[in-house]
């Protein structure tokens, strides 16, 4: 029989992570959905979609990042209909 791990050993697990890592998943998430969603639009539509979304789950942009992932975004090709 296996033995479960104690409560200490998953406090400690759970501290090794880097802080903020839960903002940077909701971050990840973010703007993986407005890759999908707003690929091709310009960089201000992207922006404001990015940003938006991000509020909802809590998480206040950093203006920089964000700039950046929406560059990116807008310069991505638009996904062909049906796809």
């Amino acid at each position: 029989m296996n033995l479960l791990a104690s409560i200490s050993s998953l406090a400690t697990d759970s501290s090794r992570r880097p802080v903020g890592w839960q903002v940077q998943l909701r971050v990840d998430y973010v703007v993986n959905q407005v890759m999908q969603t707003h690929r091709g639009e310009s960089e201000d539509v992207v922006k404001q979609a990015i940003q938006d979304q991000l509020r909802v789950y809590g998480v206040v942009p950093n203006k920089r990042q964000i700039a950046q992932y929406a560059t990116t975004i807008a310069s991505l090709p638009r996904i062909p209909p049906g796809n």
